[in-house]
């Protein structure tokens, strides 16, 4: 029999694992860009209302993601676990539940109905998402088979995207432009969409069950009873998650390109309307423009880390650089009062789509090598808590960016309706714009030149692994290899794999332990 670490990843599996995307990428697009519209026109609801089950859900999804990423690494000393996969399980169970999303759609409830389907969408998403973001790290170790997973399944998390946009106007040919009917309908479309493409991952990928350290095989005594214990080990799994030193850059690198794509995103179509004087149709052309140049730059920059052996931290760099240089253009634009042609604001907007694109991709590639590297401090395969890390942070920040951004322009004198604003509003929005969203982009390039993980590091981490679980000795480790491990984990070679640090089961580090 094939163990799971000697199966190839072909782009026919890339596709089979990155199809849940389109419900990653597609679900909550469509309800970014309708829900709101839908409870407030077709539901009865009022705005405070229907504002108040998303912000009840943010709060509840922030905590769900690492309960949901703690589960899943511990669940494998279950009997369900042993049967079904510590991960898949949840695939299997979530593929028949996706029917649910289409009840969001209905109309003539209760507020309590729709913020129990909400809720209901949100825990749907923990239990999908995040065991399924551990697979890439799960299926192979092959540092171009995982670049190849993150790939495709940012593609289709873009064509998901892309649907969400698309597919309600198809309907409204059909249906007409103000009937609820165009929203059922297309919500039971999608749902049957997402439950499909949840089943096509289950089968075709798989976990690397029977290569896991024994130590790891089963829980501790003390992580299987008590709700409390669980608890306790869940706050000190998350934090001892930030003792890796790739995973604290990757962190840093994650939330501040990511949070300064929402910056950008939230005040450029004011920066269209009150800066350039242009039309919402202007608005839409160069993002669909932005949108299309997504996919062929996934697929380049996945290329570039694959064919070319650029490292990741290379090709982040070059899609920051590329970023900022459009930022630039977007400032001279304003500042000077040219008109440009749109054919040319059309290929900026390439270049910004194909840049974007790299900025999405290559963080979420990024995550998928994390484990191998708290592996070698810990001994265990910890994807689910990584994961459970980066979507905490992910939306606690994105929350806060929208809150800062309202505090500034509402502080510049900024009126949402106006047709005019006045030249502080104005200023307000080019500094978030330009300069807020450099800033961010600047520290994330900075903290680039500190991340080590390469083909080649990453190459010497898996072989230094291997070793050690074949019983080899610390002191036949190469100075070459002890230097990389010390570059990836912060750690001198002596302290990880059984060392000091490791003394004690992950989760039961103290601070001490912590650099």
């Amino acid at each position: 029999m094939v163990k799971p670490t000697e199966r190839r990843v072909g782009y026919g599996i890339a596709i089979g694992y990155g199809v849940t995307d389109l419900f990653g990428g597609g679900a909550f697009a469509i309800i970014g860009s309708w829900l709101l519209y839908f409870y407030t026109t077709y539901c009865g609801l009022t705005v405070l209302e229907a504002g108040s089950i998303f912000a009840i859900a943010r709060v509840i999804d922030a905590l769900l993601s690492p309960i949901m990423g703690y589960i899943t690494d511990n669940f494998g000393g279950t009997w369900l676990g042993r049967k079904f996969g510590r991960r898949r399980f949840f695939l299997l169970l979530s593929s028949p539940l996706m029917l649910l999303y289409a009840l969001l759609w209905v109309t003539g409830m209760n507020y309590g109905y729709y913020l129990g389907t909400y809720l209901s969408i949100e825990l749907l998403s923990a239990m999908v998402l995040v065991p399924w973001e551990t697979l890439a790290a799960e299926m192979t170790n092959r540092y171009e088979e995982r670049n190849r997973l993150s790939g495709m399944r940012m593609i289709c998390s873009q064509l998901g995207g892309f649907l969400a946009v698309s597919v309600p106007g198809v309907i409204m040919q059909f249906t007409g432009k103000d009937n609820s009917l165009t929203y059922t309908l297309n919500g039971l479309i999608f749902s049957i969409v997402f439950c499909i493409a949840v089943f096509i991952t289950w089968r075709c990928t798989w976990e690397a069950k029977d290569i896991e350290h024994p130590s790891s095989a089963l829980p501790s005594p003390a992580r299987r009873s008590g709700l409390l214990n669980h608890l306790k080990y869940l706050f000190l799994d998350l934090l001892s998650s930030f003792r890796i030193r790739a995973f604290r850059l990757h962190i840093i690198i994650y939330i501040f390109s990511f949070t300064a794509m929402d910056v950008f995103g939230a005040v450029f179509a004011w920066y269209v309307i009150y800066c350039l004087h242009q039309d919402a149709a202007s608005i839409s052309g160069w993002l669909s423009v932005a949108a299309f140049a997504s996919v062929p730059g996934t697929w380049g920059f996945m290329q570039l880390l694959n064919k070319t052996g650029m490292s990741p931290a290379a090709a982040l760099r070059l899609a920051y650089g590329s970023i900022l240089a459009v930022l630039v253009f977007l400032f001279v634009v304003y500042f000077a009062d040219i008109t440009v042609p749109s054919l040319a604001f059309s290929v900026v907007f390439i270049v910004l789509g194909a840049a974007r694109a790299g900025l999405y991709y290559i963080p979420w590639n990024i995550y998928s090598f994390i484990p191998d590297i708290d592996e070698m401090v810990t001994q265990q395969r910890r994807e689910g808590i990584f994961a459970g890390v980066m979507v905490l942070t992910r939306k606690s920040t994105v929350a806060l960016a929208i809150l800062l951004i309202s505090m500034v322009l509402e502080a510049s004198g900024f009126v949402k309706g106006n047709g005019v604003q006045p030249e502080s509003a104005l200023h307000a929005i080019i500094g978030l714009m330009v300069f807020a969203t450099a800033a961010l982009l600047i520290v994330s390039f900075l903290a680039t030149w500190r991340f080590a993980l390469n083909r080649d590091t990453h190459k010497l981490l898996i072989k230094e692994i291997a070793r050690r679980r074949m019983g080899g000795q610390p002191g036949d480790c190469d100075t070459q290899t002890r230097w990389v491990i010390k570059q990836l984990t912060g750690y001198e070679y002596d302290q990880v794999w059984g060392g000091n640090v490791t003394r004690r089961r992950a989760g039961e580090i103290t601070f001490s332990d912590v650099p």
